[in-house]
Formats: structure tokens, C-alpha cells, sequence
């Protein structure tokens, strides 16, 4: 008997040791792909972060080595060798293409970080099903759109989760690892051990509407909205009240500024498209017109606050 556990022990182990993910595509290289991108090839995988144009990826490079040297001063503060290998290291292991059906072919692991759009994320899927071998994994890091709706495209659900990562990706130790009902275990488990081997603590989540942290912060940040706008308070007593009596990091005011206002608008209202008799859902006329008026947070110079653009 203990012989037979231990054959069974050592074959597992063997296994999932011969099928770790070890090459990756990201899709997409705004600032979750990129920063997805970054975090696998410092931890020894094999990366290509694809984009529509050469311009695209170029800049996401330029921006990918910023945040690479900020790490390595913080890393490595005296020593420019060591800052050196990390950075030689780290880009020696990303590749930069604009050819997402030729990149697919080699990878482990696809990522999608693209636009929050069902169709544009389905046409997408539907190609790299056809294009990708069949061991290959796919995961979406969508925070609103369900992950059964994007892989309905696909033939390999037993092979599709979500990879939901935090901005900014580098910084952020969290990843939510969510599976739909035909997610295997082995995927579940492979997407898992890929979590924990960048160096993330990985938790596990069903299917549901904004995952664990989304589900629970956007209604949290909507009802601050809503208190503002019933003239119970203002967006500068929530923040500080927050802060100071809750020990939150930031208030939901400056949260919604930097995460941005249009991001916030479209989750609540996809929500509020399924789920309309729920309360916590219920669009909100302020977010909305901030929205209409292009004052979208931290990004645009003004939403809540007003911010000055460097």
C-alpha cells in the first residue's frame, strides 16, 4: 500500500511537472497586459505579448522597461550588476508581436487582456481555437463579462478559466483563478500553479458576477456614490472617513478616480443589464454624467477631484 502511494504520488508530481505552463501569449498590452507580460518573464517564462500594431507593442515595450528599471532600483539599490541581469534577464524572455495566430501555435498558455467587449473577446476566442494546439490553455482576465459567455466560442471549455489579475500587475499579490463547470480540475490546477509560480497568492472563485473582490468593492463603491448624491455627505468626508475609521488604504472616491469612472460605469451596467430587480446594481445619474462629460478620473485630469496631468 505504501509503495502504491507512493507510484501514485511520484506519477502525479511527474505529471504536472511535464505539463506546467511554461509558455505564454498575452493579448493585448495595455497596462494589464503588459504588466501580466512583465511578471511571467521575470519568472522564467517564455513570453509573447501581442497587439494590433508594431506602434502598439512598441510603446508597451518602452513602458515595460520603465517599470522594469523602477524594480530593479528598488531591487537591487546598490548594486548595478545585479539590476542589469534582472533587466537582460527579464526582456530576454519577451517577445513583441503583432501575429496572434502564429504566437498561439508555441504557447502553454493564452492570456486575454483585451477591450470589455463579449463580441470583440468571442471573435477572438473563435480564432485562437482553431489556431492554438489542443494542449493549449486559454484564460480570460475579464472583471465584468462571465466567463461561460467567452468561452461558449470554444471547443476546449474543459481547458478555459480566468486569470483575473489587479492593477498594477506587478505590485499586486492577488489573482482570482475562476472556473466555469466544465473547467477541468487539471486546468483549475495548472492555472493555480501557474498563479503561485508568478509569485501570487491565488484564490478560487465560481463564475459569478465581479468574482470575490469586483462583487464586493463596485457595489461598495456605487453606494459611496450614492450617499453624495442624496447629499448625505461629501466625496471628501467618505474618503477620509473610510480611511481613518475603516483603515482602507484609499477612500472609494480616490479608488474610482484611479481605477477610472468609465471602468466602474461599465461593470455596474452590465450588472444592472442582467440583473436588473437588484438594488446594489442600480445605475447611478452622477457617474453617469461624469462619464458623459469625458471626466473619467485620474486618467483625464478630473473626475471626483481634479487632478494635475503631467
Amino acid at each position: 500500500m505504501a509503495f502504491t502511494k507512493f507510484v501514485i504520488r511520484a506519477f502525479s508530481t511527474s505529471t504536472l511537472h511535464f505539463h506546467a505552463v511554461k509558455t505564454v501569449t498575452v493579448i493585448g498590452s495595455g497596462l494589464m497586459g503588459s504588466g501580466i507580460a512583465q511578471v511571467a518573464a521575470a519568472t522564467g517564462h517564455k513570453v509573447t505579448l501581442v497587439d494590433k500594431t508594431k506602434e502598439i507593442v512598441d510603446k508597451a515595450e518602452v513602458s515595460i522597461k520603465k517599470s522594469i528599471d523602477r524594480i530593479v532600483k528598488k531591487k537591487f539599490p546598490d548594486d548595478a550588476k545585479a539590476q542589469l541581469k534582472y533587466s537582460t534577464d527579464v526582456l530576454a524572455n519577451l517577445n513583441m508581436s503583432t501575429d496572434v495566430l502564429t504566437a498561439v501555435k508555441s504557447s502553454d498558455l493564452v492570456i486575454e487582456a483585451i477591450v470589455e467587449n463579449l463580441d470583440v473577446k468571442r471573435e477572438l476566442f473563435g480564432l485562437l481555437d482553431n489556431a492554438a494546439p489542443e494542449k493549449t490553455l486559454f484564460a480570460s482576465n475579464t472583471s465584468s463579462i462571465p466567463i461561460k459567455d467567452i468561452a461558449s466560442v470554444t471547443k476546449r471549455k474543459d481547458k478555459f478559466g480566468g486569470l483575473h489579475f489587479f492593477n498594477p500587475v506587478p505590485l499586486m499579490k492577488l489573482l482570482e483563478v475562476i472556473r466555469i463547470p466544465e473547467t477541468s480540475d487539471e486546468t483549475y490546477n495548472l492555472l493555480d500553479a501557474f498563479g503561485k509560480a508568478l509569485g501570487k497568492t491565488t484564490v478560487q472563485c465560481k463564475d459569478t458576477p465581479g468574482f470575490i473582490v469586483n462583487r464586493l468593492l463596485v457595489p461598495y463603491m456605487v453606494e459611496a456614490i450614492r450617499l453624495v448624491e442624496r447629499g448625505d455627505a461629501s466625496p471628501r468626508d467618505v474618503d477620509t472617513a473610510m480611511k481613518l475609521g475603516a483603515g482602507y488604504p484609499m477612500g472609494p472616491f480616490e479608488l474610482l478616480d484611479y481605477v477610472g469612472l468609465d471602468t466602474t460605469k461599465f461593470i455596474i451596467d452590465g450588472w444592472s443589464k442582467r440583473d436588473p430587480e437588484n438594488p446594489l446594481f442600480k445605475p447611478s445619474p452622477i457617474l453617469n454624467k461624469l462619464v458623459d462629460d469625458n471626466k473619467l478620473g485620474l486618467k483625464t485630469g478630473e473626475g471626483f477631484y481634479k487632478y494635475n496631468k503631467q
